[in-house]
């Protein structure tokens, strides 16, 4: 995991959050963003001299480059690890953890989703050295 972004409330759009809290400012030139076809930010990813990867199916039971589907797979494999290693995760979320204190940016549930994103990333069946 290389990037977490802060925590987002109510109703915003994949596209608002995407745009706004900075993960396009990492991208280098030629560089992917891989999204399903509902992902509209093709023109905030073009910006950075990046391509957008759709991941649509054109027709019924079409498969997905192996490559593009093997990332895909990890993605979805490290993402649930996190979500069902860490109970503090798993739980209810009290809403003052919600919240920024005083002059703090971060929320208590932010700092605790980058600990254990980059917690994960030491184990190692996220990625085996070779």
């Amino acid at each position: 995991i290389t990037f977490i972004s802060k925590g987002w409330g109510g109703r915003a759009s994949d596209k608002l959050i995407t745009e706004s809290r900075g993960m396009l400012d990492n991208m280098l030139a030629g560089g992917s963003v891989l999204a399903d076809r509902t992902f509209r930010i093709a023109d905030a990813v073009g910006v950075h001299c990046a391509r957008l990867e759709i991941l649509a199916f054109p027709r019924p039971r079409a498969q997905l480059p192996s490559f593009i589907a093997n990332v895909c797979i990890h993605v979805e494999h490290v993402t649930g690890i996190v979500r069902n290693t860490y109970t503090t995760l798993k739980s209810t979320i009290p809403v003052d953890s919600l919240m920024a204190r005083g002059i703090e940016i971060d929320t208590t549930l932010d700092n605790k989703v980058v600990v254990c994103s980059a917690s994960n990333n030491f184990c190692d069946y996220v990625v085996r050295f070779t």
